[in-house]
Parts: C-alpha cells; sequence; structure tokens
C-alpha cells in the first residue's frame, strides 16, 4: 500500500518535518512493514513562469515551435543579448525559451525548469542553442515532471486549478517534495489498503485521538427507499453455504458534466498512490477506494436495463472485460449482469473488473454507484482463476467492512457531485443485511501467559479500543470485546493477543530462549534413513536432489509398458515447465538425468544416490476430487473426500552406478560395475536395518530382462528391485552401457518387524561347519534353494553362505552346482559330528524332495 504522507496529514497530526525513515521503522514495529520510498525526484530550479511574449516560427524540417519570453521573477531572470530575439522592455527583464507545444498564449502560468535542474530519468537541464536561439531552460509537460503521462502538451496552471506568481518554487506548488512509503501490508489485514487504515494505525501508534470517516455513525449515509434502482441477489451455487454477495448499495447521480476533468489534487494523490487518472468519475471511486477501502463501480445509467442482477455464471459464458481481453467464465464465478429493457448482458466480474458494454464513457451524464460486499473466498478464486489481479480483488479477497458500503457510495457520489456539478437522487438503494458483531470473551491473565508482557486491564482496555473494538468489563480481569467490523481477520480470543501484542510493541516483548522440551530423539523412520544413507555413502555413492517433475517421454525411453502402474502419473495443474507437467512416480525418472549430466561434464565413474518422495495417481477415486479446501473446518466426512482424493507419495531411494565399481589404480586395472553391486547393496540395506528378504530373477523395465533382482519382504511386500539396466533404455537416455541401478520402497521396509531385536543368549560352546554342494536346475534361484536348506536344517543352524557355483561340461544339460556351508552352533552343549551331518542331511534332503536336489560328490 502506498501511503503519500500529504494526503495521510489529513486524517491524523502528522508533523511537517517527518523523517519519512523514521516514521516507516515506527510503522514496522506495528506490523507494516517499509518496501520502498517514492520522494522527490527533481532537483534544481523548477519555477512558476508568466509567458509574456510568443513568436511561432516556421522551421525547413517542417515543425513548427514558439520562440517564448518567460518571466520567471526576479531571482532567476537574465538579460538577453540575442540581438534576433524580440524585446517585450528594458522594464520587464525575462529568459527566452524555444517550445514545441501549442497550448498555451501569452500571458499563461507555466512550469520552467531552468538551467542546473535535473528531472526524473536523471534528465539534466542546460541551456543551449536551438532553432538559432538561445533556448535558456524548458517549459515543462506533465510527463516530464512524473505528473502522469500527458505529453500533448505544457503545464497550464489555470488548467489545474492552480496560481501563483514568477519565480514561485514549482516542485511546492505542484506537491513534488512529497514522499510517498509504500509498506507491506499481509494478507489478514485488508482493512490496511486504505488511508483509513493506515491512519488508525499512525493514531494508535503515536496515542493520537482518531476520528473514523468511514463509520456510519460519523458519516452521512442514505437511508434505503422503495424506488432505489432495482437489485437482485441470485446466487444459486453458493460456495460452501455461504452467497457471493450479501450486501449491495446502489445510488444514483444525475446530471454530471461530460466535460468535467479531474482536479489536480486528485490526480496527485491517485498517482502518488500508484494509481493512473482516467477520466473524473473512474478517479473519484478510486480515490475513495484508496481512502475507505471500499472498491466502488460506477455504470452508465443509459447503458443499463432496467435492474441489475447479481449471479453465478454459466458454463461457457464469455465476458469481454475493461482491459479488452474476452474471458470464458467458471460456473463458480461471481457475476453482476442486467436484465430488462436494454439489459441481459453481463457488466462485471463482481469484486473483480467491469465489462465493457456499460463503461462510463465521454458522454456519461448519469451513474449507479455501486457498493457491494463480496464473499473473500469466491472473489479470491475468480482473480486466480483468470489471472486478473485488480485493486478491487486485492482488498474484497482479504474482507472489507461489511458497514463500509452505504458511507462510501455516499462519499463517492457527494465527490461528483461537487465536480461534475450533478444531482445525487434521494432513491437508495440497499439489498442484504450487515452481519450482527462479534463478541469475544477475553481473560486479561491470558494475554500476560501468552505474550510474556505484565499488562494490566487497563492497558490491554486502551489498546483494544485503539483498534476500534467495544469493551465491557464482565468480571475480574475478564473483558468482552466487540470486534470492530472491518477486523473481519479477529474471529477469536488469540486474536486479540495477538492485537494488544501487535499495538503495545512487538520491541516489548522479551527474547528469551525456550527450553528444550524432552524428546525421544529421531523418529524410528528418520533413523532408518540415516543408516541407509551412510551405508550408501561408504559404499561411494554420492546423494543428488532432482526436481520431481518429468514426462510422458521418459516413461518412453525406460520402455514401460502402456499398462504400468508407473504411467499413472499426478499432472499439474500449473508446471514449473510445460515439457514437466507430470510428477515423477519412481526416482530413476529424474535421477537418470543427473548421471547424464555428470557424464557430459566429465565424470566417466559415476554412483549416485537420491532419497525422496514419488507420487502416483493409481488408486485415487474416478474423477477430480474436491477442487477446493472450505473456508471452515471440514467435516469428517469432507476430510475423508479430501484425503482420498490426494496422490500416494511412498518414499523412495535409488541408487546408479555408471562406469567403474572399482577404481583402476596400482592395486590393479579396476572393475566395471555389475549387477551384483547393486543387488548386494539393496541385500545389506536389508541386512543393516535387521530384515530378511528373499531375491527372485525378475523381468521389469527398465532393468535388463536377465540381469535384474526383485527383492520381496517377509510380509509379500515388494521392498524394490536392482539390476543392469536395459540396453535400449540406456541408448535412449544417453548413459553408458551396463549401467546399473536399484530403487527400493522405504515405506515398504519401515513396515516390517526389526529382527534385530533378539532376546536369546549368546551361546559359549564351538561351531561345526558342514559343506554340502547341490546339483539343481539352472534357472531355480540360490535364494529360493537357500531359504529351503534353512528351513531343513533346523534351529541349530547359525549361518548359511554360498561360497560356490559352477556350470560345466560335468553337468547335466540344464543344470547348475551351488556349494554351500552351513555353520551349526548349539547353545547349552557342543555338538557332536555325527548331530552336524544328520542336520545337513535333513537339510538337503528336503532340497531334494522340493526342488529334485542331488548332493554332487
Amino acid at each position: 500500500m502506498r501511503v503519500p504522507l500529504n494526503w495521510l496529514a489529513d486524517y491524523v497530526d502528522l508533523p511537517a518535518e517527518t523523517d519519512p525513515h523514521a516514521l516507516a521503522a515506527e510503522f514496522a514495529a506495528v506490523g507494516l512493514e517499509e518496501e520502498d520510498f517514492f520522494g522527490p525526484e527533481i532537483t534544481g530550479p523548477l519555477v512558476v513562469g508568466r509567458v509574456l511574449e510568443l513568436v511561432k516560427e516556421e522551421h525547413s524540417n517542417g515543425k513548427t515551435v514558439n520562440w517564448c519570453r518567460v518571466d520567471v521573477g526576479p531571482e532567476h531572470n537574465e538579460a538577453q543579448d540575442d540581438p534576433k530575439d524580440p524585446q517585450p522592455g528594458p522594464e520587464v527583464p525575462s529568459r527566452g525559451i524555444i517550445c514545441g507545444a501549442h497550448n498555451f498564449v501569452p500571458g499563461d502560468l507555466i512550469v520552467a525548469c531552468l538551467p542546473g535542474a535535473v528531472l526524473p530519468g536523471d534528465f539534466k537541464i542546460a541551456a543551449r542553442k536551438t532553432y538559432g536561439h538561445k533556448s535558456d531552460g524548458m517549459i515543462c509537460s506533465a510527463k516530464e515532471l512524473g505528473l502522469g503521462e500527458d505529453h500533448d502538451g505544457i503545464i497550464v496552471l489555470k488548467n489545474l486549478g492552480l496560481s501563483g506568481e514568477p519565480g514561485d518554487d514549482a516542485i511546492a506548488l505542484l506537491g513534488l517534495d512529497q514522499v510517498t512509503l509504500d509498506v507491506n501490508v499481509t494478507p489478514d489485514r485488508g482493512y490496511q489498503l486504505s488511508m483509513r487504515g493506515i491512519a488508525r494505525e499512525y493514531a494508535q501508534m503515536k496515542g493520537q485521538s482518531f476520528t473514523d470517516i468511514g463509520s456510519p455513525t460519523v458519516a452521512e449515509v442514505n437511508a434505503p427507499t422503495d424506488d432505489g434502482f432495482p437489485v437482485v441477489i441470485e446466487d444459486s451455487n453458493p460456495i460452501n453455504g455461504v452467497v457471493g454477495c450479501d450486501q449491495f448499495t446502489a445510488l444514483q447521480v444525475t446530471g454530471l458534466d461530460p466535460a468535467a476533468t479531474t482536479p489536480f489534487w486528485m490526480q496527485r494523490r491517485l498517482i502518488a498512490a500508484g494509481m493512473r487518472p482516467i477520466s473524473l468519475t473512474v478517479d473519484v471511486t478510486n480515490y475513495v477506494m484508496l481512502e475507505l477501502g471500499q472498491p466502488l463501480h460506477a455504470y452508465d445509467t443509459a447503458l443499463l436495463g432496467e435492474e441489475i442482477v447479481v449471479r453465478r455464471a454459466q458454463a461457457g459464458e464469455k465476458l469481454t472485460t475493461l482491459d479488452g481481453v474476452e474471458r470464458t467464465l467458471d460456473p463458480e464465478d461471481l457475476l453482476i449482469t442486467d436484465r430488462g429493457g436494454k439489459g441481459g448482458k453481463i457488466i462485471g466480474l463482481a469484486g473483480v473488473m467491469g465489462g465493457a458494454d456499460v463503461e462510463v464513457g465521454e458522454t456519461t451524464t448519469d451513474v449507479v454507484i455501486e457498493a457491494a460486499h463480496f464473499d473473500p473466498i469466491s472473489i479470491a478464486r475468480t482473480a486466480r482463476r483468470h489471472k486478473l489481479s485488480s485493486e478491487a480483488s486485492r482488498r474484497f479477497e482479504r474482507g472489507v467492512d461489511p458497514l463500509l458500503g452505504p458511507v462510501a457510495a455516499r462519499r463517492c457520489a457527494d465527490l461528483l457531485v461537487e465536480l461534475a456539478g450533478g444531482t445525487l437522487s434521494p432513491a437508495t438503494t440497499q439489498v442484504g443485511q450487515a452481519p450482527e458483531p462479534t463478541v469475544i470473551e477475553l481473560p486479561v491473565k491470558r494475554v500476560d501467559s501468552l505474550v510474556g508482557v505484565d499488562y494490566t486491564t487497563a492497558e490491554v482496555t486502551g489498546l483494544l479500543e485503539g483498534i476500534g473494538a467495544g469493551i465491557e468489563v464482565i468480571g475480574k480481569d475478564r473483558l468482552a470485546v466487540t470486534v470492530p467490523s472491518w477486523r473481519t481477520d479477529i474471529t477469536a480470543d488469540v486474536d486479540l493477543i495477538e492485537e494488544v501484542a501487535r499495538t503495545g510493541g512487538y520491541d516489548r516483548i522479551p527474547s528469551i530462549q525456550p527450553a528444550a522440551r524432552a524428546g525421544q530423539g529421531m523418529t524410528e523412520a528418520q533413523r532408518t534413513r540415516r543408516r541407509i544413507s551412510n551405508l550408501l555413502a561408504a559404499d561411494g555413492f554420492t546423494e543428488v536432489l532432482s526436481y520431481p517433475f518429468t514426462n510422458d517421454k521418459r516413461d518412453d525411453q525406460l520402455r514401460l509398458e502402456a499398462d504400468d502402474v508407473r504411467r499413472k502419473h499426478v499432472r499439474l495443474a500449473n508446471p514449473m515447465s510445460e515439457d514437466l507437467p507430470l510428477m515423477r512416480t519412481t526416482l530413476l525418472l529424474t535421477l537418470v538425468d543427473l548421471v547424464v549430466r555428470n557424464q557430459g561434464r566429465g565424470a566417466k565413474d559415476v554412483a549416485l544416490f537420491e532419497a525422496g518422495l514419488v507420487s502416483t495417481s493409481a488408486g485415487l477415486p474416478e474423477g477430480p476430487g474436491p477442487r477446493h479446501l472450505p473456508g471452515y473446518h471440514p467435516s469428517d466426512d469432507e476430510l475423508e473426500a479430501i484425503y482420498a482424493s490426494v496422490p500416494h507419495q511412498p518414499y523412495h531411494y535409488a541408487g546408479i552406478i555408471s562406469g567403474n565399481a572399482e577404481m583402476p589404480g596400482v592395486w590393479g586395472k579396476g572393475r566395471k560395475a555389475e549387477a551384483t553391486d547393486v543387488i548386494d547393496t539393496v541385500r545389506r540395506i536389508a541386512e543393516t536395518n535387521g530384515l530378511e528378504v528373499t531375491v527372485e530373477a525378475d523381468q521389469i523395465a527398465p532393468w535388463h530382462p536377465g540381469r535384474a533382482a526383485k527383492f520381496v519382504l517377509a510380509d509379500g511386500q515388494t521392498l524394490g528391485h536392482a539390476g543392469e539396466l536395459h540396453p535400449k533404455a540406456c541408448e535412449n537416455l544417453g548413459l553408458p552401457a551396463r549401467t546399473v541401478a536399484f530403487e527400493i520402497d522405504l515405506d515398504a521396509l519401515l513396515a516390517q518387524e526389526d529382527l534385530r531385536a533378539w532376546d536369546g543368549a549368546l551361546s559359549t560352546y564351538p561351531v561345526s561347519r558342514q559343506d554340502v554342494a547341490l546339483i539343481v536346475d539352472a534357472d531355480l534361484p540360490a535364494q529360493t534353494l537357500a531359504a529351503t536348506l534353512r528351513e531343513g536344517a533346523g534351529e541349530e543352524l547359525e549361518l548359511l553362505e554360498t561360497f560356490d557355483l559352477y556350470t560345466g561340461d560335468q553337468l547335466p544339460a540344464g543344470k547348475k552346482s551351488l556349494a554351500f556351508r552351513l555353520t551349526f552352533r548349539a547353545p547349552d552343549r557342543t555338538l557332536k559330528a555325527d548331530e552336524a551331518s544328520a542336520m545337513r542331511e535333513a537339510a538337503t534332503k528336503l532340497a531334494a524332495e522340493r526342488h529334485g536336489a542331488e548332493v554332487r560328490s
């Protein structure tokens, strides 16, 4: 919110010598942080001048200029020594200035910028020879002084309603010495988007009395009549049970002078506040909005139908707004329309921007002034849906005082009558009722306990009365606080306590480091993530982070099947890049990009891992879920529908090794990464977390069909996959051949019972080891055979290791030999060789029964 300090001084006692920077610091103490300063941009002599004589000269370039004699006051006039220059008389000193504008005549008071002055944009003025004369300065237009966009002619003071004498300081006369402070208004304090709101904050801060210019109790308002302009509210689609428009005030002003222009003082204030003057009627509505905080709209009565109708849009309806853009409307959009007579059209996007069909123009003489109160949620959604943030929508979506409409409408009408000579009709429309004031009970001791400052009851009462609240003492140290109508953000006692802390000064709140609350340390999920990350880092992996956005093309590059659940992406409504509109369903979709980038930077041996969330739309209900959260605490059914529409987001770990797994050096030639490297990595991740996994051969993209493994947990869940990436996938992605990768689901791992918790006792007796080699089918996984041996060996089996794999001519076709070492230990005795052999034979017997295994001699 831009706050011109000379405008602020109309409502509070603001000393002329106020330091803007000190004022900004004081505002920051009550939550209004300074964003910027807009101060004087003109230095040097800028004075009032009177045109004494004007000679038109035509030049060979086809341009006609005026050679002027300008009286700029005794301090600035200089005698002219150019013999070609016309002489107004020896008793009237003056300066000679060339000017290309033609909207002035001799005798007019103008604004002259003399040599040595600097205009906005670091435009330095100096005397110079031009068009055969020495031009000793410049006659200024509004644009050159930063007073607007008008550059068709120079400033003539009488046209601005100003007067003065030659030599007067034009900087002060035009208000170019004023400072504007730009403050940051937080979204919950919409009332601060007005001079009324800022003035109230200043008065509270300085302990001054404040006369509320926007309260119905101090401002003159029109009583509603039966003959006001007809207005009907037809909200057939209320959002969360709240109608989009609960109040609508309309006043009529007739007989306006179409030629009336906005006075300079109003234009100056609008420009200083960051708005562009347009026309008198529009400027008045904007001025009142900036002054009071109530957005207004004026319609040309001659272009309106017989009545105004407030309703929701119908699907497919279109509206051309005042910015000239045709917009396709949504059924949630709230509209201002008319019907009857010349009606039947959309005349505005409620609370956001008016339509072009009933725009006030150069011939408008009669207007209807609208001052309505709209639902903040409805306006916010419409503004965002159409990417149309306006000054009006910024205020409505933050909450406008529901009592302000009649006051603002009357203030606007009075200004139009004063400045354009119109007549205010007594016919007044007022539809809807203002809400009852909110009353909140506040224990004073609760203020002390939450803020940490020992406030007295009188101090709390004074601070809350300063924000406009009504106070009633209802018991010892208990107050009944009537919330002011413009403070829609105050709904509970904690909000009142926040106001006490804010207006009482944040600097009074002590800075005390709170004692650390006793806790349990990291959660089990955090400890697990740390274990896995430490293991991978110790193995030479480097942790990286990639953006979680992808596209359908990446699914094709990884050769995912058409019905693969990993193709069910969540599509972003507003993606950071149009090329990446989807959320990843696996980490490998985005991790491969970082591998390729490192390879492109010359890192030929890369081992990267990433931990993060993935998203999938698989399992979501058909159709979209709730599009918007309600403006109140949802019911259980609403919460269930909301949560059901949220995509599943499991936490994954993924890693890729490209190039060497063991680096070459004086110790050897090194070794390329193989599928067994990442398979062993996943096995050790499970082992580190006290879990047993079953390793099975699998065929799943993007892995090589003969060099990929699936890891199955004890409860049947799939932990993940690991192996060598498919050669075609490597080719599609630009990865080196034989690149290996793994990806696991951490959520599935965390759902398992940690087998490291053991309540037994370590045996002190020696072990007994037995070796056995078994001939089995070549396609039988070693993990499956090992599980059978472990089951058959019994409880005394302490360790089972696979130490040899043989395939060769000494075995039948389609067979392989797997050698195992079985380590037995009893908890209460030393096992005899016969006992250990018997347990080994029991294990091999079960393997023979289930898998046709034969003992290899």
